[in-house]
């Protein structure tokens, strides 16, 4: 009776072993740069557009900065771009130059808010033709 509590006990104290060591830190996942250079960002940025704006179709006036390290809230720096567009609403009126911020996580875009109050001042704006091209079905008017 005791050899067998016994032999249990160190049983338990073997297999809990086993299983912390199949924790060591070869087996965690490899550390995520937050500041990747994002290569994809006018793409995402086009397939993301359909729900942020009332009327995707048409849009004029597109620009788009180059991703740069910019200050994010609560401190330190994520890569960003601005951009700038006129969108139509439902009743197909522009509503007049818009612009917004992509924050970008691991080079992907992960925030596209509104641009506060001097964010984008001093944007060096280049065509973004792709966001103007937005269409769905055989016309776009």
């Amino acid at each position: 009776m005791v050899f067998g509590a016994l032999h249990r006990q160190l049983l338990v104290l073997l297999l809990a072993g086993g299983v912390t060591a199949g924790c060591s830190s070869k087996d965690q996942p490899a550390a995520v740069d937050p500041n990747l250079v994002p290569t994809d960002y006018r793409k995402e940025i086009v397939e993301l557009m359909p729900t942020r704006v009332e009327d995707p179709t048409n849009i004029r006036e597109a620009g788009v900065t180059d991703p740069f390290l910019g200050p994010i809230p609560g401190g330190g720096t994520r890569y960003m771009v601005c951009v700038r567009f006129n969108p139509r609403n439902y009743n197909k009126d522009y509503v007049g130059a818009i612009e917004r911020v992509g924050f970008f996580y691991a080079g992907k875009l992960n925030q596209f808010v509104k641009a506060e109050a001097g964010e984008c001042r001093s944007a060096a704006y280049k065509p973004f033709p792709e966001l103007e091209k937005i269409c769905y079905g055989k016309t776009c008017n």
